[in-house]
Protein backbone atom coordinates (compact mmCIF):
# COMPACT_ATOMS: atom_id res chain seq x y z
CA UNK A 1 0.00 0.00 0.00
CA UNK A 2 1.14 3.38 -0.70
CA UNK A 3 2.04 5.84 1.79
CA UNK A 4 -1.11 8.22 0.61
CA UNK A 5 -3.27 5.53 0.80
CA UNK A 6 -2.19 5.02 4.31
CA UNK A 7 -2.65 8.35 5.10
CA UNK A 8 -5.84 8.44 4.01
CA UNK A 9 -6.96 5.01 5.68
CA UNK A 10 -5.93 6.48 9.16
CA UNK A 11 -8.17 9.79 8.45
CA UNK A 12 -10.98 7.39 7.91
CA UNK A 13 -10.47 5.96 11.14
CA UNK A 14 -12.69 7.12 13.94
CA UNK A 15 -11.33 7.69 17.48
CA UNK A 16 -13.55 6.60 20.28
CA UNK A 17 -13.58 8.86 23.38
CA UNK A 18 -16.78 7.29 25.02
CA UNK A 19 -18.03 3.63 25.25
CA UNK A 20 -21.22 3.01 26.74
CA UNK A 21 -24.40 0.54 26.16
CA UNK A 22 -28.00 2.05 27.03
CA UNK A 23 -29.19 -2.08 27.39
CA UNK A 24 -32.93 -0.40 25.69
CA UNK A 25 -33.74 -3.90 24.11
CA UNK A 26 -35.58 -6.34 26.72
CA UNK A 27 -33.62 -10.48 26.63
CA UNK A 28 -30.26 -9.00 25.33
CA UNK A 29 -27.54 -10.67 27.32
CA UNK A 30 -24.59 -9.73 25.99
CA UNK A 31 -23.66 -7.36 23.44
CA UNK A 32 -20.51 -6.29 21.39
CA UNK A 33 -19.48 -2.63 21.24
CA UNK A 34 -19.44 -1.91 17.57
CA UNK A 35 -15.82 -1.16 16.83
CA UNK A 36 -15.19 -1.49 12.90
CA UNK A 37 -12.56 0.62 11.35
CA UNK A 38 -12.52 2.47 15.05
CA UNK A 39 -9.88 2.22 17.44
CA UNK A 40 -10.10 3.24 21.72
CA UNK A 41 -8.51 6.96 22.33
CA UNK A 42 -6.34 7.02 24.68
CA UNK A 43 -7.68 8.48 28.39
CA UNK A 44 -11.57 7.37 26.44
CA UNK A 45 -14.23 7.27 28.94
CA UNK A 46 -15.89 3.88 30.00
CA UNK A 47 -19.23 4.08 31.33
CA UNK A 48 -20.71 0.71 33.04
CA UNK A 49 -23.98 0.96 34.21
CA UNK A 50 -25.85 -0.75 37.00
CA UNK A 51 -26.69 -4.11 36.02
CA UNK A 52 -23.61 -4.00 33.73
CA UNK A 53 -20.78 -5.42 33.40
CA UNK A 54 -18.18 -4.74 30.63
CA UNK A 55 -14.94 -7.19 29.02
CA UNK A 56 -12.05 -6.03 26.82
CA UNK A 57 -11.47 -9.00 24.50
CA UNK A 58 -8.05 -8.87 22.56
CA UNK A 59 -7.72 -10.82 19.80
CA UNK A 60 -9.82 -13.74 20.99
CA UNK A 61 -8.52 -13.52 24.89
CA UNK A 62 -10.49 -12.40 27.93
CA UNK A 63 -8.64 -9.15 29.73
CA UNK A 64 -10.15 -6.92 31.52
CA UNK A 65 -13.78 -6.99 33.46
CA UNK A 66 -15.49 -3.78 34.49
CA UNK A 67 -18.42 -3.50 37.68
CA UNK A 68 -20.96 -0.64 37.03
CA UNK A 69 -18.59 2.80 37.52
CA UNK A 70 -16.97 5.44 35.04
CA UNK A 71 -13.76 4.83 34.13
CA UNK A 72 -10.95 6.49 32.35
CA UNK A 73 -9.29 4.25 30.42
CA UNK A 74 -5.33 3.80 31.26
CA UNK A 75 -2.65 1.64 31.91
CA UNK A 76 -3.74 1.11 35.41
CA UNK A 77 -7.40 0.72 34.14
CA UNK A 78 -6.58 -1.79 31.82
CA UNK A 79 -3.27 -3.87 33.70
CA UNK A 80 -4.51 -7.17 31.98
CA UNK A 81 -4.72 -5.67 28.14
CA UNK A 82 -1.53 -3.69 29.06
CA UNK A 83 0.17 -6.51 29.51
CA UNK A 84 -1.40 -8.50 26.75
CA UNK A 85 -0.26 -6.30 24.22
CA UNK A 86 3.26 -5.40 25.95
CA UNK A 87 2.86 -1.64 26.36
CA UNK A 88 5.64 -0.73 28.66
CA UNK A 89 5.05 2.72 29.68
CA UNK A 90 1.72 5.08 29.25
CA UNK A 91 0.13 3.85 26.25
CA UNK A 92 0.12 7.25 24.13
CA UNK A 93 -1.74 5.63 20.38
CA UNK A 94 -5.27 4.51 19.87
CA UNK A 95 -5.36 1.04 20.30
CA UNK A 96 -7.97 -1.86 19.07
CA UNK A 97 -9.78 -4.42 21.04
CA UNK A 98 -13.42 -6.09 21.37
CA UNK A 99 -15.58 -4.20 23.79
CA UNK A 100 -17.98 -6.73 25.52
CA UNK A 101 -21.23 -5.62 27.54
CA UNK A 102 -22.93 -8.36 29.81
CA UNK A 103 -26.81 -7.84 31.34
CA UNK A 104 -26.27 -9.09 34.88
CA UNK A 105 -29.93 -8.05 36.50
CA UNK A 106 -32.11 -10.78 37.06
CA UNK A 107 -34.17 -12.67 34.75
CA UNK A 108 -37.50 -13.21 36.86
CA UNK A 109 -40.31 -15.33 35.69
CA UNK A 110 -38.85 -17.94 33.96
CA UNK A 111 -40.70 -20.99 33.64
CA UNK A 112 -39.36 -24.89 33.58
CA UNK A 113 -41.41 -27.89 33.13
CA UNK A 114 -41.33 -31.75 32.02
CA UNK A 115 -42.04 -32.13 28.77
CA UNK A 116 -42.29 -36.03 29.50
CA UNK A 117 -43.09 -37.57 32.50
CA UNK A 118 -40.17 -38.32 34.60
CA UNK A 119 -39.69 -41.93 35.80
CA UNK A 120 -38.45 -42.13 39.84
CA UNK A 121 -38.43 -44.92 41.93
CA UNK A 122 -41.07 -44.20 44.67
CA UNK A 123 -40.75 -45.65 48.86
CA UNK A 124 -45.15 -45.91 48.43
CA UNK A 125 -45.60 -47.14 44.58
CA UNK A 126 -42.56 -48.38 43.22
CA UNK A 127 -41.19 -46.97 40.09
CA UNK A 128 -43.57 -43.83 39.26
CA UNK A 129 -44.06 -41.28 36.40
CA UNK A 130 -44.20 -37.73 37.83
CA UNK A 131 -44.52 -34.34 36.02
CA UNK A 132 -43.44 -30.76 37.51
CA UNK A 133 -43.95 -27.27 36.76
CA UNK A 134 -42.93 -23.95 38.45
CA UNK A 135 -40.68 -21.03 38.00
CA UNK A 136 -36.95 -19.58 38.68
CA UNK A 137 -34.87 -16.58 38.57
CA UNK A 138 -30.80 -15.96 37.89
CA UNK A 139 -28.11 -13.81 36.42
CA UNK A 140 -24.87 -13.55 34.90
CA UNK A 141 -22.40 -13.59 37.52
CA UNK A 142 -19.26 -14.64 35.87
CA UNK A 143 -18.26 -12.15 32.86
CA UNK A 144 -15.70 -14.00 31.16
CA UNK A 145 -17.73 -18.02 32.15
CA UNK A 146 -20.47 -16.58 30.52
CA UNK A 147 -18.82 -15.46 27.23
CA UNK A 148 -16.53 -18.61 26.74
CA UNK A 149 -18.60 -21.25 27.50
CA UNK A 150 -22.41 -19.77 26.57
CA UNK A 151 -22.87 -16.61 24.63
CA UNK A 152 -19.53 -16.65 22.31
CA UNK A 153 -18.26 -13.38 20.65
CA UNK A 154 -21.32 -12.71 18.39
CA UNK A 155 -22.61 -9.48 18.27
CA UNK A 156 -25.52 -10.10 20.36
CA UNK A 157 -26.50 -12.77 22.58
CA UNK A 158 -30.03 -13.38 23.52
CA UNK A 159 -32.02 -14.93 26.50
CA UNK A 160 -33.93 -17.50 24.47
CA UNK A 161 -31.00 -18.78 23.06
CA UNK A 162 -29.80 -20.05 26.30
CA UNK A 163 -32.75 -20.80 28.01
CA UNK A 164 -33.90 -24.12 26.31
CA UNK A 165 -30.56 -25.71 27.63
CA UNK A 166 -31.33 -24.04 31.23
CA UNK A 167 -34.90 -25.97 31.45
CA UNK A 168 -33.14 -29.39 30.42
CA UNK A 169 -30.70 -29.04 33.07
CA UNK A 170 -32.94 -28.13 35.53
CA UNK A 171 -34.93 -31.56 34.16
CA UNK A 172 -32.25 -33.46 34.63
CA UNK A 173 -31.30 -32.88 38.07
CA UNK A 174 -34.72 -32.71 39.25
CA UNK A 175 -35.02 -36.55 38.66
CA UNK A 176 -31.81 -37.32 40.33
CA UNK A 177 -32.33 -34.78 43.41
CA UNK A 178 -35.62 -37.00 43.58
CA UNK A 179 -34.13 -40.29 43.25
CA UNK A 180 -30.89 -38.98 45.99
CA UNK A 181 -33.35 -37.68 48.28
CA UNK A 182 -35.83 -40.79 48.86
CA UNK A 183 -38.72 -38.73 49.83
CA UNK A 184 -41.78 -40.74 49.12
CA UNK A 185 -44.10 -38.60 46.40
CA UNK A 186 -47.22 -37.76 48.57
CA UNK A 187 -44.50 -35.97 51.09
CA UNK A 188 -42.96 -34.06 48.03
CA UNK A 189 -46.44 -32.71 46.73
CA UNK A 190 -46.93 -31.84 50.66
CA UNK A 191 -43.92 -30.07 50.85
CA UNK A 192 -43.36 -28.06 47.88
CA UNK A 193 -40.89 -25.46 49.65
CA UNK A 194 -38.30 -28.40 50.85
CA UNK A 195 -38.45 -30.01 47.07
CA UNK A 196 -38.25 -26.55 45.53
CA UNK A 197 -34.67 -25.68 47.73
CA UNK A 198 -33.45 -29.44 47.45
CA UNK A 199 -33.64 -29.08 43.28
CA UNK A 200 -32.34 -25.44 43.27
CA UNK A 201 -29.44 -27.29 45.66
CA UNK A 202 -28.75 -29.76 42.90
CA UNK A 203 -29.23 -27.05 40.38
CA UNK A 204 -26.50 -24.45 41.40
CA UNK A 205 -23.31 -25.87 40.60
CA UNK A 206 -24.27 -26.53 37.14
CA UNK A 207 -25.11 -22.83 36.41
CA UNK A 208 -22.08 -21.62 38.06
CA UNK A 209 -20.10 -23.53 35.36
CA UNK A 210 -21.78 -21.18 32.83
CA UNK A 211 -21.10 -18.25 34.91
CA UNK A 212 -25.02 -17.98 36.30
CA UNK A 213 -26.02 -17.97 39.44
CA UNK A 214 -29.49 -19.35 40.08
CA UNK A 215 -31.03 -16.79 42.54
CA UNK A 216 -34.64 -18.23 42.81
CA UNK A 217 -35.82 -21.83 42.49
CA UNK A 218 -39.93 -22.37 43.09
CA UNK A 219 -42.06 -25.79 42.46
CA UNK A 220 -46.09 -25.07 41.59
CA UNK A 221 -47.07 -28.12 41.23
CA UNK A 222 -46.07 -32.18 41.20
CA UNK A 223 -48.74 -34.73 39.57
CA UNK A 224 -49.34 -38.26 38.62
CA UNK A 225 -49.90 -38.93 35.00
CA UNK A 226 -53.84 -39.00 34.25
CA UNK A 227 -53.87 -43.13 34.19
CA UNK A 228 -51.67 -43.12 37.66
CA UNK A 229 -53.51 -40.47 39.01
CA UNK A 230 -56.53 -42.64 38.72
CA UNK A 231 -54.88 -45.43 40.61
CA UNK A 232 -53.44 -42.86 43.29
CA UNK A 233 -57.12 -41.91 43.92
CA UNK A 234 -58.63 -45.53 43.68
CA UNK A 235 -55.70 -46.08 46.81
CA UNK A 236 -56.65 -43.00 48.49
CA UNK A 237 -60.89 -44.32 48.52
CA UNK A 238 -59.97 -47.34 49.71
CA UNK A 239 -58.02 -46.21 52.99
CA UNK A 240 -60.73 -43.64 53.51
CA UNK A 241 -63.65 -46.77 53.66
CA UNK A 242 -61.57 -48.72 56.46
CA UNK A 243 -63.66 -51.65 57.41
CA UNK A 244 -64.27 -53.29 54.23
CA UNK A 245 -67.27 -55.32 55.62
CA UNK A 246 -69.07 -52.73 57.03
CA UNK A 247 -68.42 -50.71 53.40
CA UNK A 248 -70.24 -53.90 51.57
CA UNK A 249 -73.06 -53.98 53.93
CA UNK A 250 -73.76 -50.78 53.13
CA UNK A 251 -73.77 -51.12 49.70
CA UNK A 252 -75.53 -53.92 49.81
CA UNK A 253 -78.37 -52.25 51.79
CA UNK A 254 -78.32 -48.99 49.43
CA UNK A 255 -78.95 -51.41 46.30
CA UNK A 256 -82.00 -52.91 47.88
CA UNK A 257 -84.56 -50.38 47.03
CA UNK A 258 -82.94 -49.77 43.69
CA UNK A 259 -83.48 -53.84 42.75
CA UNK A 260 -86.99 -53.37 44.24
CA UNK A 261 -87.85 -50.51 41.96
CA UNK A 262 -86.88 -51.62 38.87
CA UNK A 263 -90.03 -52.38 36.52
CA UNK A 264 -88.43 -55.56 34.95
CA UNK A 265 -90.82 -57.64 37.27
CA UNK A 266 -93.62 -56.14 37.33
CA UNK A 267 -96.78 -57.32 38.97
CA UNK A 268 -97.09 -59.58 41.63
CA UNK A 269 -93.40 -60.47 41.05
CA UNK A 270 -92.29 -56.87 41.51
CA UNK A 271 -94.09 -56.97 45.05
CA UNK A 272 -92.73 -59.94 46.10
CA UNK A 273 -89.14 -58.61 45.17
CA UNK A 274 -89.79 -55.82 47.33
CA UNK A 275 -90.80 -57.88 50.29
CA UNK A 276 -87.97 -59.69 49.66
CA UNK A 277 -85.67 -57.07 49.24
CA UNK A 278 -87.33 -55.36 52.24
CA UNK A 279 -86.92 -58.32 54.58
CA UNK A 280 -83.57 -58.77 53.91
CA UNK A 281 -82.95 -55.16 54.53
CA UNK A 282 -84.78 -55.35 57.98
CA UNK A 283 -82.10 -58.95 58.47
CA UNK A 284 -79.41 -56.22 58.34
CA UNK A 285 -81.18 -53.26 60.69
CA UNK A 286 -82.27 -56.70 62.97
CA UNK A 287 -78.10 -57.71 63.10
CA UNK A 288 -77.49 -53.83 63.41
CA UNK A 289 -79.67 -53.61 66.50
CA UNK A 290 -78.84 -56.77 68.04
CA UNK A 291 -75.24 -57.49 68.46
CA UNK A 292 -75.64 -61.09 69.75
CA UNK A 293 -77.25 -62.39 66.36
CA UNK A 294 -73.72 -61.36 64.53
CA UNK A 295 -71.88 -64.11 66.61
CA UNK A 296 -71.51 -67.31 65.42
CA UNK A 297 -73.82 -70.08 66.89
CA UNK A 298 -72.60 -71.69 70.26
CA UNK A 299 -72.73 -75.52 70.65
CA UNK A 300 -75.53 -76.77 72.99
CA UNK A 301 -75.61 -76.37 76.59
CA UNK A 302 -75.23 -80.38 78.19
CA UNK A 303 -78.74 -81.23 79.57
CA UNK A 304 -79.73 -79.98 82.73
CA UNK A 305 -81.15 -82.22 85.97
CA UNK A 306 -84.44 -81.03 85.41
CA UNK A 307 -86.26 -79.79 82.38
CA UNK A 308 -86.74 -76.32 81.82
CA UNK A 309 -89.63 -74.24 80.35
CA UNK A 310 -88.38 -73.02 77.04
CA UNK A 311 -87.81 -69.22 76.75
CA UNK A 312 -89.67 -67.04 74.60
CA UNK A 313 -88.61 -66.18 71.68
CA UNK A 314 -86.96 -62.84 71.05
CA UNK A 315 -89.57 -60.41 69.46
CA UNK A 316 -85.88 -59.10 66.52
CA UNK A 317 -87.59 -61.73 63.81
CA UNK A 318 -91.02 -59.79 64.00
CA UNK A 319 -89.78 -56.85 64.17
CA UNK A 320 -87.23 -57.21 61.26
CA UNK A 321 -90.25 -58.72 59.58
CA UNK A 322 -92.12 -55.77 60.05
CA UNK A 323 -89.77 -53.39 59.16
CA UNK A 324 -89.31 -55.37 55.51
CA UNK A 325 -92.74 -55.13 54.58
CA UNK A 326 -92.68 -51.26 55.09
CA UNK A 327 -89.68 -50.95 52.94
CA UNK A 328 -90.71 -53.17 50.45
CA UNK A 329 -94.11 -51.59 49.86
CA UNK A 330 -92.05 -48.16 49.77
CA UNK A 331 -89.87 -49.74 47.27
CA UNK A 332 -92.62 -50.97 45.17
CA UNK A 333 -93.78 -47.88 44.95
CA UNK A 334 -90.85 -46.24 42.56
CA UNK A 335 -88.94 -46.56 39.68
CA UNK A 336 -86.58 -45.00 37.79
CA UNK A 337 -86.81 -42.54 35.30
CA UNK A 338 -85.55 -43.51 31.62
CA UNK A 339 -83.20 -40.17 31.09
CA UNK A 340 -81.53 -39.16 34.07
CA UNK A 341 -82.09 -42.22 36.11
CA UNK A 342 -83.84 -40.44 39.24
CA UNK A 343 -86.10 -41.97 41.79
CA UNK A 344 -89.75 -41.19 40.94
CA UNK A 345 -93.16 -42.69 42.00
CA UNK A 346 -94.40 -45.64 39.64
CA UNK A 347 -97.45 -44.02 38.37
CA UNK A 348 -95.89 -40.54 37.23
CA UNK A 349 -95.78 -40.09 33.75
CA UNK A 350 -93.50 -37.65 33.46
CA UNK A 351 -90.46 -36.94 35.61
CA UNK A 352 -90.50 -34.13 37.68
CA UNK A 353 -86.43 -34.11 37.62
CA UNK A 354 -86.10 -33.39 33.30
CA UNK A 355 -89.57 -33.64 32.62
CA UNK A 356 -89.39 -36.85 30.15
CA UNK A 357 -92.22 -38.91 29.59
CA UNK A 358 -92.56 -42.37 31.12
CA UNK A 359 -93.95 -45.22 29.86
Amino acid sequence: MALGDQIKTFIKKQFIDVIQWTDQQDGVLAYRYPMQDMEIQNGAKLTVRESQAAMFVNEGRCADVFAPGLYTLSTQTLPVLTNLMNWDKMFQSPFKSDVFYFSTRQQVAQRWGTAQPVTIRDKDFGAIRMRGYGVYSWHVENPKLFLTKVSGFGEIYNLSQVEPQLRQTIVSRMSDAFAESGVPFLDMAANYVEVGERIKASVTPVFAELGIALDQFAVENLSLPEELQKFLDTRVGMNMIGNMQQYTQFQAAQSLPIAAANEGGGGLAGLGVGLGAGMGLGGVFAQALNPQAQQPPQPPAPPAAAPQAPAPAPPAPAAAAAAGVVAGAVAAELKFCQECGKQIPRPAKFCPECGKPQQ
